[in-house]
């Protein structure tokens, strides 16, 4: 099973979608990142990172997500919210993470407040 980008990434969105969450933005962009997925939790903005893998043979998805990555989802969230006429008092970081199971199905992991500001 190989998926491509757009595909995971709608993969988790609709996961997210159907456990209450609102879409608020795809892919945005800033010089020095970008956001898979800007969603809302009731009052909480949550900046996901969608990662696949096809195997686990360098790592799993989750692991994926290293210091390095993890700063530049910090600083591109940082320009978002510097940005938004809204302003959210709470967000948080989440990673969904997407690979393959025995049946050769998307498996999905859902893994809140991955990481924190620094």
């Amino acid at each position: 099973m190989t998926l491509s980008g757009t595909v995971a990434e709608q993969l988790a969105c609709d996961y997210l979608q159907k456990r209450g969450l609102q879409l608020v933005t795809k892919n945005y962009h800033c010089r020095r990142g970008e956001i898979d997925l800007i969603m809302q939790d009731q009052s909480t903005l949550v900046f996901v990172e969608v990662r696949y893998r096809a195997s686990s043979k360098f790592g799993s998805a989750l692991e994926s997500v290293n210091t390095q990555k993890q700063q530049k989802i910090i600083y591109t969230a940082e320009h978002f919210l510097s940005n938004q006429k809204d302003s959210f008092s709470q967000y948080r970081f989440d990673v969904v993470a997407i690979m393959p199971n025995a049946q050769q199905q998307p498996e999905i992991h859902w893994l809140k407040n991955a990481f924190q500001l620094s």
